[in-house]
């Protein structure tokens, strides 16, 4: 066995324990380090979420992500209730009682609700013709929830419009601002306001989802042209209520849906506010609008009427009898030796058919209506017929339109 001197042990244990401090150094860096880094991200993480609650309290955690989605949305929400506080003073409430009668002869009134839109400081509102239609009596209630009567003083059953009339008694109205609808886009945000099923004071939103839709009126036999097709939610009672761009401004009034339901489908209906300008003038003025109209009996081609008379279209309007302004602008009515009994109307064959007016396609009675539908009386219009199988193009003089 080898000697070892004292200061050889000294040194020998001097050296173990420098390697020992040197080996636990290494291992603290390996398992500490991360520890505090594993500190400092909890601390972090704990600053970017709410303080825990006190005791009793229910902790609510917001992530960090859904705050910053939502705050870009904020001006589009304090956008709609800015529309929806300013322009829901303009909105009226309309309450309409129509009476029918039972078999033995007992009045049973009958309530129907819709909307309307207040167009001046003088009480005018401008609603659906629908809405009105019939009406013995109608309640119109304000934004603050007054109740007024009301009367209906203009209707052009044509576009589906009317004007009612109820007197302020001193309060301030608001009237609606009027924009247009002339630089519509399909995708352009709008805003409804109305009374659905009854539930006044409703505001939805949506897009302009399609522009320039022909509107069928079916009661009237009528066609509104260039509807706006919306998929705000337009349901029954909203009728006559204002569609509104993002200023405010009104665009269209809401008049239909498109539902195999009755309720609201994501698609919705309004006339176009230019529309309603064009109009709304001689309804306050004559209660009616004066529009023109060619001096004739018109007739709808019919397949029996065509195979009948061996006509040589199958659509068109048939000249049963022309009136003196359209015998004078060269128009033939149809010869009283071939007249034929059609249910209680008497039609006279061999007269001109009308197949255009103005530029714009007649095929039905409906059609010429519309062609008809922005001129005046004393105007002068292109009608094009067809007379023993052969074109021909006349310059017609138009008369008022008689009330139908």
């Amino acid at each position: 066995m080898k000697l070892y001197s004292r200061n050889q042990v000294l040194a020998v244990v001097a050296a173990v324990a420098v390697v020992t401090l040197v080996a636990g150094a290494a291992v603290s860096a390996l398992v500490v380090a991360p520890r505090l880094a594993a500190a400092a991200a909890a601390e972090a993480s704990a600053a970017a979420v709410p303080a825990a609650p006190a005791s009793g309290e229910t902790a609510v955690r917001v992530p960090v992500q859904y705050v910053a989605a939502t705050t870009g949305s904020l001006a589009d929400e304090q956008n709609n209730i800015e529309v929806y506080e300013r322009v829901n003073k303009s909105v009226v409430y309309i309450t309409t009682i129509t009476l029918e009668y039972s078999y033995f002869f007992e009045a049973m009134p009958q309530e129907g609700t819709g909307s309307g839109i207040i167009i001046d400081t003088e009480g005018h509102v401008l609603t659906n013709y629908h809405v009105v239609k019939g009406a013995d009596q109608l309640r119109i209630t304000l934004s603050d929830g007054t109740e007024l009567e009301g009367k209906v003083t203009g209707t052009d059953p044509e576009n589906d419009l009317a004007v009612v009339k109820f007197d302020p008694k001193g309060r301030v109205v608001v009237p609606v601002t009027f924009g247009s609808s002339s630089n519509l886009k399909v995708g352009q945000k709008v805003l409804a306001i109305g009374n659905p099923f009854g539930l006044d004071r409703t505001l939805t939103t949506g897009i302009i989802s399609a522009l320039g839709r022909p509107l069928q009126n079916t009661e009237e036999n009528t066609v509104i042209r260039s509807a706006i097709q919306t998929d705000a939610a337009i349901n029954p009672g909203n009728s006559g209520g204002p569609l509104l761009n993002a200023r405010g401004e009104l665009i269209g009034i809401n008049a239909a849906i498109y539902s195999t339901s009755g309720s609201s489908a994501g698609v919705g209906f309004a006339i176009p506010v230019n529309t309603a300008r064009r109009v709304v003038d001689e309804l306050l003025r004559y209660g009616a609008v004066r529009r023109g109209w060619i001096d004739i009996e018109p007739i709808q081609l019919f397949p029996a009427l065509v195979s009948y008379f061996k006509l040589p279209v199958k659509n068109g309007v048939l000249v049963s009898q022309a009136g003196a302004s359209a015998k004078q602008a060269g128009l033939r009515g149809g010869d009283q030796s071939s007249a034929v009994r059609y249910g209680r109307t008497i039609i006279y064959g061999g007269g001109d058919i009308i197949v255009e007016v103005g530029g714009q396609k007649v095929a039905s009675y409906s059609d010429l209506l519309g062609a008809l539908e922005q001129t005046k009386p004393g105007e002068v219009v292109s009608v094009k017929v067809i007379r023993s199988g052969q074109e021909k193009t006349l310059s017609v003089k138009l008369v008022e339109r008689p009330s139908q």
